[in-house]
């Protein structure tokens, strides 16, 4: 099992090597950055966070969200963490405005509409904050 702690949100990203020719990057990604290496719009991309060529990222986080995103140059592996059809199980962690009630939760697991079709979670549940939980710049409530 591979643990890594952060410091900080502004942590640079941790390379972690499986072997010299198949690294495996965790990066931390702030807010209003895309999960993609050019944009023609002039914003934020992964480019102006990682210095490693010919890696990309195995799924993605909206522009308008943080986390954590996970890069390789192994397409395999990849595939296999981003594609639906591979069934890997996931785990989020979301923290929201407000508390999230029994509806809200009920309206994750029958499904929320995405601009690319329909998800769902297996089971949704609200946990206390982790402790060392750093605050959001800009705040939550300020966001969009």
């Amino acid at each position: 099992m591979l643990r890594a702690r952060l410091a900080s949100r502004n942590a640079q990203p941790a390379l972690l090597c499986c072997a010299p020719a198949m690294p495996l990057i965790l990066l931390n990604k702030p807010y209003r950055v895309l999960c993609q290496f050019k944009d023609d719009q002039g914003r934020e991309t992964l480019a102006d966070h990682i210095n490693i060529a010919d890696v990309y990222p195995a799924g993605r986080l909206d522009f308008d969200s943080e986390g954590l995103l996970l890069l390789t140059d192994d397409g395999q592996l990849q595939a296999r963490i981003s594609q639906p059809r591979s069934k890997l199980a996931k785990h989020y962690w979301a923290q929201v405005e407000g508390l999230a009630g029994d509806k809200q939760l009920g309206e994750l697991t029958t499904g929320v509409a995405l601009k690319d079709g329909p998800a769902s979670a297996i089971k949704a549940v609200t946990i206390a904050d982790p402790d060392g939980l750093w605050e959001r710049v800009p705040p939550i409530r300020e966001r969009r």
